[in-house]
């Protein structure tokens, strides 16, 4: 085939991913070989691929892909997160706009249609992974609610009960009024929101006073309405102003209930007036003060139900005025909090804040105004309710032990290093783990509840029967007999069923013997990170002992975002050592966040979010993957810069048009995989340059060092291939030895393979693309081999040719800043060619300067646009294009307008007489020159003056000092030019 003129990604990718996932090329059969194996991070059913997607698979892909080049048996698992929540809202939402609800039907019904949706509507990310190109086994894709991750979460649940490591607890929890369940701290965003902080009075009791005289204690909340819960008020053990009265009670106002004035080092002196009000069913540092002060989970008071509206509490202390109400202003009707602030002014019990007008004058106010930093849930989109809840819960310090001792080990590696201090200290003081969601969506807990509270964990209902019916025989029941009701079902006879209060008589009744006992499941799901956590063995088969656990487990390496270290990461490692014995994956890897351009956070509200579907339409996905990894830094951010995505487009042209080039010059596909014999210096040299990259690639890849690697690669490519060695090989390609010529096409198609293939990982489209249209193939380049150069490098080849390029580069730069014009054609002078001893006395002739100058004279003819080089301390004078001698006496150049090399150890001269004006040119350099002084010396001044430095902005100083080192830099090539012309 024959390359078109321009390249064109979308004509390319959609094709060769289709032919790759059809002909089964992402998991060859390689039962032989080594295996190497990567888990995808689940995304959820919902997602729609963003930049981060794009970053964390281009990353695995890579080395996937790398790996796969190999020869090893790759496997990169792919599949799907159900995403409990995303999913049951996105098929709510459909319902209400049919003008249905969840409630109208059984969970059974609801649970069938989000399976509906799920195959008409869910994995769209999925299409949009195979267009960023994505080499991951499909034929296999799993879903975490399939039929084997939902065998090896049931098996996880009733094993972690049954040691002891899941248990049901009442306690504080992330709960979510709109959608009326708990969620992880990963579904809370904190945002900062104007509020208030209101001070009042709490009356002492029993006539007690503080050494002041004053009859009451002051606190301050930026949550009023919570005081219709309040247990305690605790002050700092060593704060004087409140010694004598700890272990006293304040009567709170409104409820009137009597709490306990306790000591507490939370409570801080130099805050406000030193004493907090305790709730500790609604606030999480209250709830540990709570346990401290010897009150019970079970005996906290709640005052909000799950909607947030005021409920009564245990203590029946509530006025009935606040019962119903929101816990704040809701839809512009005022809720609990205006009607405490309110309640408590009236009875005098309310602080004001008081604050100047800009005449002096004192005005009072209810309140403070603050910026409160507000948790809201990322879906519901209300303010997040620490509730006081019976959940079920996973022992995670137990489980982390083993976690934190294998990555002390060495038989976790995380990379880069950095992130070990932060994942010991998370994992030491790791807290139980909330695994119950209050969702129909999701893997339902296996535990049914008896009449009696016996609570009974089976991987199924008929377990779940058999545990009760011998736990109901111990308690005297002759032969039980055990029915299953939902919870909407519990009034059925006058039997109190499983655990939700006492059973009525209704129209249609059931009859219920004595020995009949009653039972209902959990109405709860497990959180969707329960399943995932399971990822890097349950996607193998486990809890069967299959033929791919036992060779991809454990695996290879982990790609994450070091944002869910804690959420995925820490539970897999937890998990997998727990079930497996073994760790999960032996190295992980945590890359940074992709953010806006300035550095600032991406996010809709600011309307700085990238679409990466609209970058591959503009640029393809080659450049965009290329992008990701030039951009890899360990330990850092990515800036996302579109100008830089564009740059790699413009450098898959590059190669683009260096095949075309190839192909116009008989440059075909290589036959060999070592490197071909070559005899001449420029093509010795390159195929050390090949060795030389492949051995810094493979470095790179192996230390994850993403963006050395695709600097190495783009280096190569670009400067050494396509921008040196193609120039430097044009007049042998078009010269007369036809030994040469063949010798440097074999050697040109073999470097432009091992391109190919060492790009292939970073760039798949365009390399497989170019990989067939060199030359006929045995095989795709996705399952072709990584190169084995099998040659030395050639110090002597690298040394020459470096210098012949280090020489053009100082060539091209000096006539650039002399102007003169690019297709001048010039004569070079060579001074000292001849060797000296310490006291100046020839002992030689410059041989290798004079053969180097031959065996470089094409080359230099036609790239650096020299004719004829003439030695002055011998004479000797030839025609760089043919190597043959001039006639001295014919040739005589004026030399007495020329500017100066020096490379090395030796001076050239290079007559410019006819070419420029030398000394038109001196004027304008030195006039350029005294602009470019001038400029920087009032930058200079800019930044040496501290009101500039310390008021401006700090942009704008970064760009002063960036245009004064700009400045001097110019001034320092001006001065060198007009060195030059002496």
């Amino acid at each position: 085939m024959t390359l078109d003129k321009n390249f064109d990604p979308a004509a390319i990718e959609a094709r060769w991913y289709q032919h790759w996932e059809s002909k089964g090329l992402f998991r060859p059969e390689r039962d032989d070989c080594e295996p190497f194996t990567i888990v995808n991070p689940p995304p959820n059913v919902t997602g729609s691929l963003h930049i981060g997607h794009a970053l964390d698979n281009t990353l695995q892909d890579i080395v996937i892909r790398h790996e796969r080049l190999k020869g090893k048996d790759a496997l990169w698992v792919v599949g799907m997160d159900h995403a409990g929540i995303a999913t049951q809202m996105v098929v709510e939402r459909q319902m209400n706009e049919r003008q249905q609800k969840r409630t109208d039907f059984t969970r059974e019904e609801f649970v069938e249609k989000v399976w509906e949706w799920k195959e008409e509507s869910g994995g769209t990310i999925t299409g949009q992974l195979r267009r960023l190109g994505c080499s991951m086994d499909w034929s296999n894709e799993r879903f975490t609610m399939d039929d084997g991750m939902n065998e090896a979460v049931l098996k996880v649940f009733v094993d972690l009960y049954n040691d002891g490591l899941i248990y049901r607890d009442k306690r504080l929890v992330n709960w979510d009024p709109a959608l009326k369940t708990a969620i992880s701290d990963l579904e809370v965003e904190t945002v900062d929101t104007k509020g208030s902080f209101w001070h009042f009075k709490y009356p002492l009791a029993d006539g007690v006073t503080l050494d002041d005289g004053r009859d009451y204690i002051e606190v301050a909340t930026t949550r009023p309405e919570t005081m219709l819960a309040d247990m305690a008020v605790a002050v700092h053990p060593s704060d004087d102003r409140y010694k004598s009265v700890i272990g006293k009670a304040v009567v709170l106002p409104i409820t009137g209930r009597r709490v306990p004035i306790v000591a507490d080092e939370h409570a801080d002196p130099e805050l406000g007036s030193g004493a907090v009000k305790i709730t500790p069913g609604h606030d999480f540092n209250d709830f540990e003060v709570g346990k401290r002060a010897g009150f019970a989970a079970g005996d906290m008071l709640n005052m909000l139900d799950g909607e947030a509206n005021v409920c009564q509490t245990a203590d029946a202390l509530v006025p009935d005025e606040y019962i119903g109400l929101h816990r704040f202003k809701k839809d512009g009707v005022d809720g609990a909090r205006e009607l405490v602030v309110q309640q408590l002014k009236e009875q005098g019990l309310l602080i004001p804040h008081v604050s100047k007008n800009k005449d002096g004058e004192e005005i009072e106010h209810d309140a403070e105004p603050r910026t409160i930093a507000t948790p809201f849930g990322d879906r519901g989109g209300v303010v997040i309710e620490p509730w006081l809840t019976d959940q079920w819960y996973v022992d995670a310090e137990t489980l982390a032990q083993p976690a934190i001792e294998a990555v002390k080990s060495g038989a976790i590696e995380i990379v880069p290093k950095s992130w070990e201090k932060t994942y010991f200290n998370w994992m030491e003081n790791i807290q139980p783990w909330c695994v119950s969601r209050q969702l129909w969506w999701g893997h339902r807990i296996p535990a049914w509840f008896g009449p009696d509270d016996k609570i009974f964990v089976a991987e199924s209902e008929s377990e779940a029967e058999k545990l009760a019916i011998a736990h109901y025989k111990s308690t005297g029941l002759n032969d039980p007999k055990i029915k299953f009701r939902e919870l909407k079902q519990k009034f059925y006879g006058n039997q109190r069923i499983g655990g939700v209060g006492v059973a009525k008589d209704i129209e249609i009744s059931e009859p219920i013997d004595n020995n009949t006992v009653l039972m209902r499941r959990d109405e709860d799901v497990l959180d969707t990170w329960f399943s995932s956590a399971l990822w890097p063995f349950g996607t193998l088969g486990w809890p069967e002992q299959t033929k791919d656990l036992e060779r991809h487990y454990p695996n290879d390496l982990l790609i994450s975002g070091f944002d869910i270290l804690f959420f995925w990461d820490a539970r897999m490692a937890m998990q997998g050592i727990q079930f497996m014995k073994e760790v999960p994956w032996k190295r992980l890897y945590l890359h940074g966040l992709v953010r806006a351009e300035d550095g600032s956070k991406m996010s809709k509200s600011k309307g700085n979010v990238v679409d990466p579907l609209g970058l591959i339409d503009q640029y393809g996905a080659d450049a965009l993957r290329f992008f990701m990894a030039a951009m890899e830094s360990q330990g850092r951010d990515i800036k996302m810069d579109d100008k830089r995505v564009e740059g790699y487009r413009n450098f898959a042209t590059k190669l683009w048009n260096a095949s075309r080039f190839c192909e116009a010059n008989g440059i075909g596909a290589s036959q060999t995989l070592a490197a071909p014999e070559a005899a001449l210096p420029v093509n010795r040299w390159i195929i050390s340059e090949v060795v030389e990259t492949q051995q810094a690639l493979d470095k790179a890849l192996t230390d994850l060092r993403f963006d050395a690697a695709a600097n190495t690669i783009y280096h190569f490519t670009w400067d050494r291939f396509c921008d040196w060695y193609l120039e430097l090989i044009k007049p042998v390609l078009q010269g007369e030895d036809s030994s040469a010529a063949d010798e440097t096409r074999m050697v040109a198609g073999w470097v432009l393979d091992q391109i190919i293939v060492m790009l292939h990982p970073f760039m798949p489209f365009i390399t497989e693309e170019l990989w067939h249209a060199m030359g006929d193939r045995d095989y795709d380049l996705i399952v072709a081999k990584w190169p084995v150069p099998n040659a030395a490098i050639d110090a002597a080849a690298k040394a020459e040719v470096d210098w012949l390029i280090k020489f053009i580069q100082e060539l091209r730069s000096s006539r650039s800043e002399l102007n003169v014009s690019p297709g001048a054609r010039t004569d070079l002078f060579v001074m000292n060619d001849q060797k000296f001893d310490g006291d100046n006395v020839v002992v030689g002739q410059r041989t290798d300067l004079v053969e180097r100058f031959r065996t470089f004279g094409p080359m230099l003819n036609k790239v650096g646009r020299m004719d004829v080089v003439q030695f002055s301390m011998t004479g000797t004078a030839f025609n760089l294009a043919t190597g043959e001698n001039v006639d001295r006496t014919k040739y005589d150049p004026d030399y007495s307008a020329n500017f100066q090399l020096i490379i090395d150890d030796t001076s050239y001269y290079v007559p410019l007489d006819g070419v420029i004006d030398v000394e038109a040119e001196k004027g304008r350099l030195n006039k350029a020159l005294e602009a470019a002084r001038k400029e920087a010396k009032s930058l200079s001044g800019r930044l040496g003056n501290p009101n500039f430095v310390e008021k401006a902005k700090p942009e704008a100083v970064e760009k002063a000092r960036a245009d004064l080192a700009d400045k001097e830099a110019e001034a320092g090539r001006l001065q060198a030019a007009i060195d030059r012309l002496g």
